[in-house]
């Protein structure tokens, strides 16, 4: 029997991530590699790359209709955002789950609502799928994003508040930033 090595789980457990929430997510390029653009006097300067991460993330709610995006930023080498999951009843405009319904999960095979791992998923295959299709290589490798992604479940309006400043102050403190591979310890 060999011994694998178990799996940290990225997910909050026992939560149905295609439930009604906003959602604040982190993606990173394989390698944290610089490939979207750089920041110019606190502004991100998005490249050709970068302008495909772009209008993909644009182009969710096309293809999710119970989604939207709220703030988000692209960086060089990862991006912040904030997906909104629409709830079926329309109007509701609360943000959060604040009793976590959500832990009520509806049958595993019940496919008609698409969660936040499908959602970033096809952000992710999209994007990547373009890139490698249209620009091949880019020095000696082929564009890839990180496996999984970072989430937080945004669970009310203060919160949702500091995400989007945040999200829009990002470039300003790449500087400082952990994913800015100058700050990388060696």
């Amino acid at each position: 029997m060999s011994m694998l090595r178990e799996r940290k789980l990225n997910r909050l457990r026992d939560y149905d991530y295609s439930e009604f929430g906003y959602y604040f997510v982190t993606i990173c390029v394989k390698d944290r590699e610089l490939c979207f653009g750089d920041v110019v006097g606190g502004n991100m300067i998005l490249n050709k790359f970068g302008r495909i991460a772009d209008q993909c993330w644009r182009e969710i709610p096309n293809h999710f209709n119970n989604t939207e995006f709220d703030k988000y930023v692209i960086m060089p080498n990862h991006m912040h955002g904030i997906v909104v999951i629409n709830d079926d009843i329309v109007g509701n405009a609360t943000v959060g789950n604040a009793d976590l319904r959500s832990l009520q999960i509806q049958s595993k095979n019940d496919r008609t609502k698409m969660s936040l791992s499908k959602i970033i998923h096809g952000f992710k295959s999209s994007t990547t799928r373009i890139i490698n299709k249209t620009h091949g290589i880019y020095g000696n490798l082929f564009f890839a994003w990180q496996k999984s992604f970072y989430d937080r479940i945004i669970r009310n309006n203060h919160e949702l508040y500091r995400i989007r400043k945040y999200i829009i102050n990002n470039p300003l403190k790449w500087h400082f930033d952990r994913n800015n591979p100058e700050n990388l310890q060696p």
